[in-house]
């Protein structure tokens, strides 16, 4: 039997019922679920699973979540992990977002977001529309965070990495929904993670449950009057759950705690949700709470254009690439890089930790204008004016992932699109009968 420490036994004991503490046991020594999650920015889950043949059931935490088996191997070298088609994801931590409940135009921070799962889940929800902010505090992360973002070809992101008190401060009362999901003492992931019983002691748990309340603290700074921040962890502890969210509401009478509005879990605090391996995931507790007030819709003023003096050049490889500026035209220099800004009119950006907003355009090299990876991974077929479309098994998508050329039509000339069955994974320039490659070498595969 596992060897969980015996004040952690003590602490389920008193949380769950006899029964319920005995199926705990049993489940301990499972092997832990997972799954993955469709990223239909990119595709529609009927088109994903179709060749996503190890995706099993659908999971109870979202419609866009399925369970696969625990031996799945080789997952990140599928075509569709590459094009941004899915991303792994443990099934419970997607019930977050399923609370939060966004909605299409919704600005949405997600404050301690690496690396990525839940904000690309926001961003799926969001379709394009509407302003997702993800910030983590460690810079590390935080590149992990962006790469996900770009693979999974989300246009209207901010990612930032700064202090949350910082970050909340600056923003006050601009989101219409703030996730928090804190950092914690990670014990809903004991079944998968040795290392995370090894470090756990009561001494830890109390103090993530501090730092959980000062995260929330900031958090709250951030919402605009009738607007909803959702809480949650990947732990059992009444330390880091219920205790942080009764102290937040004692600190803060402008909240309250409302309906989750979901059917899966178990009930806590009557409103809340925590999740145990039986109820089909590996332990999260969710809490969904309002900020009092009047609802109210943020109006939508002029966006900025910004001017450079390369603009003229830039807009002609926007419309020598796209159909049309489906991205909107608010570029902006960074040194030799080409940002498209978020089609949406934003706070100042300035002493925010922003690492990147919106989509990486280009790159000015010796006097010409490179596009990007990222501008290809948000662009869908129907937009691309240069493409070749590849079979899932087609053997070309293997040495392109490699960062190879591979042979295409004759027809195709210029900066050209690769797909994978209609799901763009990047690009590369045609010329020749040869595709030259521009997979970025980070990401090449090498196997």
């Amino acid at each position: 039997m596992k060897k969980f420490p015996d004040d952690f036994l003590d602490k389920m004991k008193e949380l769950l019922s006899s029964e319920d503490y005995e199926k705990f046991l049993i489940d301990s020594e499972k092997n832990p679920f997972r799954g993955i999650r469709i990223n239909t920015l990119k595709c529609s889950t009927e088109k994903a699973l179709e060749f996503l043949t190890f995706a099993g059931e659908n999971t109870p935490f979202s419609d866009k979540s399925f369970y696969i088996p625990y031996d799945t191997e080789g997952i990140g070298d599928e075509p569709f992990h590459h094009a941004g088609a899915f991303y792994v994801q443990e099934p419970s931590a997607a019930s977050a977002v399923t609370v939060l409940d966004v909605q299409k135009g919704d600005r949405v921070l997600d404050l301690c977001a690496a690396p990525g799962g839940k904000s690309t889940q926001i961003a799926a929800e969001l379709d394009g529309t509407g302003l997702l902010w993800s910030n983590e505090y460690v810079k590390n992360r935080a590149n992990i965070l962006l790469s996900n973002i770009e693979r999974m070809g989300i246009p209207n992101a901010v990612v930032s990495n700064c202090h949350p008190d910082v970050l909340c401060g600056s923003l006050e009362g601009y989101f219409d929904k703030v996730l928090v999901d804190a950092p914690c003492s990670g014990e809903g992931m004991f079944r998968k993670d040795e290392t995370a019983i090894e470090e756990w002691s009561i001494e830890h748990s109390v103090s993530c449950g501090e730092r959980q309340l000062s995260i929330l603290h900031s958090a709250s700074k951030a919402l605009k009057d009738g607007g909803v921040l959702v809480y949650s962890t990947c732990t059992f502890s009444v330390f880091e759950n219920e205790i942080v969210i009764e102290q937040f509401l004692n600190e803060h009478k402008d909240f309250e705690l409302v309906d989750s509005g979901v059917n899966f879990g178990r009930r806590a605090l009557e409103k809340a949700v925590r999740i145990l391996p039986s109820d089909g995931g590996e332990g999260h507790f969710v809490a969904k709470l309002r900020k009092k007030g009047e609802w109210f819709s943020t109006p939508v003023t002029g966006i900025q254009q910004n001017k450079f003096s390369e603009r003229e050049a830039v807009l002609k490889l926007y419309d020598e690439i796209l159909n049309s500026r489906i991205f909107g035209e608010n570029f902006q220099m960074l040194g030799d890089k080409i940002i498209l800004l978020p089609d949406i009119d934003l706070p100042p950006l300035n002493g925010l930790g922003v690492i990147r907003a919106g989509i990486l355009f280009g790159e000015i090299k010796k006097n010409r204008i490179e596009p990007c990876h990222s501008l290809f991974m948000a662009a869908k077929k129907e937009n691309l004016k240069s493409y070749v479309d590849l079979d899932y098994d087609d053997s070309r998508l293997k040495r392109f992932y490699h960062g190879e050329e591979i042979e295409i039509d004759n027809s195709l000339k210029g900066f050209t699109a690769v797909l994978v069955e209609g799901v763009s994974t990047g690009f590369g320039k045609a010329g020749g009968g040869v595709l030259k490659n521009r997979y970025p070498k980070g990401l090449r595969s090498l196997k």
